[in-house]
């Protein structure tokens, strides 16, 4: 089940003007041409960002989103055509040979359950052709991000196109490591409508990390700090041999 901020249609429709510097991406983007790669495949695409991007740059990109909302909007977006839009997960997909698939943002620490984390590396495993890679990022749970997600340090107001104005802000509602749920509330002035959107994160250890990859078969070839957040994230690079 995709999260409400990804799943409702109002707040699908808001998520890139409430978050729209995504620099966190370029990461990504250097990459794909780092590795050379010319088919991608993008688990937990959203509404389309990182998709678009490479497309952009001619590379053959598949996007995958359990979230219809987000789906759609990344199907509305110019140049969508060149995607390959699938609603579903990386534990179903359709026969692929893919030089590298992504997990960008906290795609990968929303994969809550041990078997359906097995099985998506295993997805995605089976979608690399042989010496393509796997490359996703996690936050480091020593550095206890979830201590700065409050309504204080969060709380904006948003003047969006065809939405109006838009109030936001974050609260931690659990914290039971390696779990922590959290929730989002926005208010749209133009109605006074309130919608709220809970999300849970897993926060893994390094070890464990590399551990389940190595399991799936995958070799571990490098473990990177995301430039965005340095010293924050582990952004994992694990290839199929």
């Amino acid at each position: 089940m995709a999260d409400e901020c990804f799943g409702h249609p109002r707040l699908a429709a808001i998520y890139d003007p409430l978050d729209p510097d995504r620099s966190d991406l370029d990461a990504y983007v250097q990459m794909a041409e780092e590795f050379g790669a010319r088919q991608v495949l993008d688990i937990g695409c959203g509404t389309g960002v990182f998709a678009l991007l490479l497309a952009e740059r001619g590379i053959d990109v598949v996007g995958v989103d359990p979230a219809r909302a987000s789906i759609d909007v990344a199907r509305a977006k110019p140049g969508s055509e060149r995607v390959r839009w699938i609603c579903g997960d990386a534990t179903a997909l359709p026969p692929l040979r893919v030089d590298l698939a992504t997990m960008t943002a906290n795609a990968a620490q929303q994969i809550l359950n041990p078997r359906a984390w097995r099985e998506t590396l295993r997805g995605a495993y089976q979608a690399l052709q042989p010496g393509g890679c796997l490359v996703f990022e996690t936050r480091d749970p020593a550095r206890r991000a979830w201590e700065e997600w409050n309504r204080e340090a969060s709380y904006r107001v948003t003047e969006i196109p065809d939405a109006g104005a838009v109030e936001s802000w974050v609260q931690v509602i659990e914290v039971s490591e390696p779990l922590v749920t959290f929730r989002w509330t926005y208010v749209f002035a133009a109605d006074g409508q309130v919608l709220t959107s809970d999300s849970t994160l897993r926060f893994r250890e390094r070890q464990e990390v590399e551990t389940e990859l190595i399991a799936q078969g995958y070799e571990v070839e490098d473990v990177r700090d995301a430039p965005d957040r340095p010293g924050k994230e582990f952004v994992f690079v694990a290839r199929r041999p």
